[in-house]
């Protein structure tokens, strides 16, 4: 059985890494966040030693590198938040432990060159839960394109609207600084799902870049991409309002709805079993989306000229 320790243990997405240690027979030894609101560990691993400070959990897992080494800890699950994703793996590598690191890796590609040396020096391996890539539909989708071997390019277009409270303004998702923006806080695994199907990204547009929206248009090797995301809830589809829906996802191709809703239940387990057998995603599988994702933040919005998205010109899906 291999020990695990987590960082970020309060946060939304920490309870499927617990659920996925739990389920491919591992433990749970040491979890850490600044809150204490982390009663969800009593349902997977009630005797985990638990901290709110970062220097005392440094040391204990330190203790434990030092000590024998059944009781090393052989992995660190990071759901931290993004900006701190870099410092973490880290910390994750210079214990001794491979890092296992939800989306956004980094906030920067840089960021992963400097990652790929310490991986090198210390011998340790970082990975990435890209859990769309294991997406059964969209598996599916890539081999349909790949076997499609049509002369011209797809045509996408990408909606995601997630509506978020007042809450999300006053929290680090709402500070570009530390979340790397929208598109690097909800859109980064659509832009990584994008690439593993239609191959390298060839054109980067940014139309349309607020706090709370953004849009713009992505060229891969087989498609255009027209995307746009938004927390806002007055972008909501009128239907999704009226029926107390709070997020609206859509991706069309050649104008086909592509169906992939469901199916996420095990996703976190699957990218646990492939780490954990060497098969998970790495540093390099992460650059193409944080490059797009960096370079987006960065751009001068072109505003509505050329192939953009209908819903940067307040055009209802």
């Amino acid at each position: 059985m291999k020990h695990f320790a987590l960082i970020g243990a309060a946060g939304y997405i920490a309870p499927r890494h617990m659920q996925a240690i739990k389920a491919t027979g591992h433990g749970l030894v040491a979890a850490m966040d600044p809150s204490d609101s982390v009663g969800v560990i009593d349902s997977y691993f009630p005797d985990s030693a638990f901290f709110t400070e970062f220097e005392r959990f440094d040391r204990h897992v330190d203790k434990l590198r030092r000590g024998a080494e059944p009781d090393r800890i052989s992995y660190v699950s990071i759901c931290s938040p993004n900006y701190l994703h870099d410092s973490h793996i880290r910390f994750a590598l210079r214990s001794g432990a491979d890092a296992i690191c939800e989306k956004p890796l980094v906030l920067n590609p840089w960021n992963i060159d400097a990652l790929l040396e310490m991986e090198r020096s210390t011998g340790r391996k970082v990975s990435t839960i890209l859990q769309l890539r294991l997406h059964p539909a969209i598996v599916a989708l890539r081999e349909k394109v790949r076997r499609a071997n049509r002369a011209g390019k797809h045509d996408v277009d990408l909606s995601y609207i997630t509506s978020r409270g007042k809450w999300y303004h006053y929290s680090w998702k709402g500070d570009p600084r530390k979340s790397g923006g929208i598109a690097t806080n909800i859109g980064v695994h659509f832009f990584d799902m994008l690439h593993f199907v239609f191959g390298e990204l060839q054109d980067n547009v940014v139309h349309l870049s607020e706090n709370l929206r953004a849009g713009g248009y992505l060229e891969f090797e087989n498609a255009r991409v027209r995307w746009f995301l938004s927390v806002r809830d007055e972008d909501l589809p009128a239907a999704q309002r009226e029926s107390g829906q709070r997020t609206y996802r859509s991706i069309t191709i050649d104008g086909e709805e592509i169906e992939f809703s469901g199916g996420f239940a095990d996703l976190h387990t699957r990218s646990y079993e492939r780490i954990l057998a060497g098969e998970g995603f790495g540093l390099e599988a992460n650059r193409c989306a944080v490059s797009a994702v960096a370079s987006i933040r960065t751009a001068r919005p072109h505003g509505r000229k050329g192939d953009y998205h209908p819903l940067v010109a307040g055009k209802a899906p």
